[in-house]
């Protein structure tokens, strides 16, 4: 297929005179990284030579893999600490008023993790980066990298620091604000106040963060969350007989520092390799189309979506405030659980973001289109098999991961509940995450992801105000599960224009399958589960149930997303050996 001319693509790239890129593209497919760093670059090491950068490699598939590998089982060990200090907080204060004004700063860091690190200043920082990749790589004097990090990074750092500094001043009426029904608003001020650091530190994080990937470095990026957490725990363990639950506050300051000393070292030494003078990608026409920097307005309209949309968590904690002590709790708990599979399912497109904003950058928009509709195919396939494991096994996954301590059964159950309607929006949370990397991809400015997210956020509103009086915690997911979906409805159908030209009906297609599989998988495990009364047991023989069921079905519907997933595992299981003999 031609490519598709919209208006992502530069100046220099006409309807009849397609980009050489994709040839170059196509062969690489076949062959090795035509750099020795590209290897070093998904381990997130510096290229062995001063004259190459792996940002200019083609991209291989045995590289997304290995890439994507990386930042999977590091996101994926990020998790399980992140569960570990879940399961410390639920042991040591249990699901009452003090854990649910922890939670309530809790609020600081789960915003600025979003608008900082994953959905905001990410969005709008990579594109600016691979932009300045491409004109480096055109042999732009000076070096726009440079340029571009000297203009942005202080006056960044100082905004992060004053916002800080305001919540901070300001943390008696945030709390008021967030939990006006919380019976112990001065632990949870306490508590904000030791939060409110994390907005510097997480700024500076994602800075960090969004300027490695484009790079093409993923290993220190992936390894923040295992820093985090890791800071959470010890500051719990050590402290939280003496300090209370204001101890796992001072850990997220901790922690948030952490982050920032695991990839600073690295990007150091990329700023200070001197680029060579007048290196060239064959097609990149990112000079020629005179480069955006990053601008205001950019960036409002990015962490204005991210505020957004996180702004369902205010929703649910306002809400949550007026019912029985440990609402929120539960709420919390439930929700970092089924929110698991989407987060493995977004690390592709973690990956592959860089990629597809590069691809514009150097104006091949047919290349981007194609990675981003194989992305959602085989993030929806990743996302609905976890998300079944998550449905069927909710019983038994609470029961391991928190019943001890002040932790009971019948926290258990209402957990379960909660988590299983959760569920129900995980499909939606999954397309939001992926489809706005495509709508800001290649720098330009677009409102139209803000106003799907604030219809999807009054829809969450609406139907939380109506729920929660008849249902409870129930009706507050359920809101969230509906308004999300509403959100990812509006973000596809304004694919086009405003953003990377994906064929609709041919999502929508791919999305059946594995929706159908998921479907049929999921009674499959509930029934294995429910064979056994054992925990262990009964989570191994319905997530295994799932798992084959879920595969089988998928290969027969003919799931891109499997098919996809099964390459990556074998490219990689080829490409290991390899790597190592080198």
């Amino acid at each position: 297929m031609p490519p598709v001319p919209t208006s992502h693509q530069p100046p220099a790239t006409t309807r009849h005179q397609p980009p050489a890129l994709p040839q170059a593209a196509a062969r690489a497919a076949h062959e090795p990284p035509a750099l020795p760093g590209a290897a070093a670059a998904a381990a997130g090491g510096v290229p062995a030579t001063p004259h190459a950068s792996p940002a200019d490699a083609p991209v291989t598939r045995g590289f997304l893999a290995r890439a994507t590998l990386i930042t999977a089982v590091l996101s994926f060990a990020g998790a399980l600490l992140g569960l570990v200090r879940d399961q410390a907080l639920a042991r040591m204060f249990g699901a009452g008023s003090a854990t649910d004004a922890f939670l309530v700063a809790w609020t600081v860091p789960e915003f600025a993790a979003t608008l900082l690190i994953e959905d905001g200043l990410a969005i709008a920082l990579i594109p600016a980066f691979s932009m300045a990749l491409a004109r480096r790589a055109q042999g732009v004097p000076g070096d726009p990298v440079r340029t571009l990090v000297a203009g942005t990074l202080p006056r960044l750092a100082l905004a992060f620091a004053a916002v800080a500094a305001l919540l901070a001043a300001f943390a008696p009426q945030v709390v008021r604000v967030l939990a006006p029904g919380l019976p112990d608003p001065a632990l949870a001020v306490d508590c904000t106040r030791l939060t409110a650091t994390c907005v510097l530190s997480f700024g500076l994080a994602g800075y960090c963060s969004a300027a490695l990937r484009a790079h093409r470095r993923f290993l220190a990026p992936a390894a923040i969350y295992v820093a985090y957490n890791t800071g959470i725990i010890t500051c719990v363990l050590v402290l939280g007989t003496r300090w209370g639950v204001r101890a796992a506050a001072a850990g997220v300051a901790i922690g948030g520092c952490l982050m920032v000393v695991a990839q600073l070292p690295v990007l150091w030494r990329l700023l200070r390799t001197r680029p060579v003078a007048g290196s060239t990608v064959a097609g990149s026409t990112g000079a020629e189309s005179g480069g955006r920097p990053m601008g205001v307005a950019l960036l409002a309209a990015v962490l204005l979506f991210a505020l957004c949309r996180q702004s369902q968590v205010l929703i649910e904690r306002f809400l949550g405030s007026t019912l029985p002590s440990g609402a929120i709790s539960h709420l919390n708990y439930a929700q970092k659980i089924a929110q698991i599979p989407m987060t493995l399912s977004l690390m592709l497109c973690t990956v592959t973001f860089p990629v597809v904003a590069r691809a514009l950058a150097d104006g091949d928009t047919e290349r981007a289109r194609s990675r981003v509709e194989r992305d959602l195919a085989l993030a929806a396939c990743v996302m609905l098999a976890g998300a079944s494991v998550v449905v069927a096994c909710a019983p038994q996954i609470v029961e391991l991961l928190f019943q001890r301590g002040a932790f009971t059964g019948q926290d258990t159950a209402a957990t379960v509940r909660v988590m299983r309607v959760y569920a129900l929006g995980l499909l939606g949370h999954t397309l939001v995450g992926a489809l706005i990397r495509s709508y800001f991809s290649a720098g330009r400015v677009t409102w139209y992801p803000l106003g799907a997210m604030a219809v999807g956020l009054a829809v969450t509103g609406g139907i939380g105000a109506g729920a929660v009086g008849p249902w409870g915690v129930m009706g507050i997911a359920a809101a969230n599960a509906a308004g999300i979906t509403v959100t990812a409805a509006l973000l596809l159908a304004g694919m086009g224009p405003r953003s990377i030209p994906v064929r609709i009906r041919h999502v929508l297609a791919e999305l059946s399958r594995p929706v159908g599989a998921a479907a049929v998988a999921t009674p499959a495990g509930v029934w294995a589960a429910g064979q056994t009364s054992a925990p262990v047991p009964s989570l191994l023989a319905g997530a295994l149930t799932i798992g084959a069921v879920f595969l089988l079905l998928g290969r027969a519907l003919g799931d891109q997303g499997c098919v996809t997933a099964l390459a990556s595992l074998r490219s990689v299981s080829r490409r290991l050996p390899h790597g190592r003999s080198r």
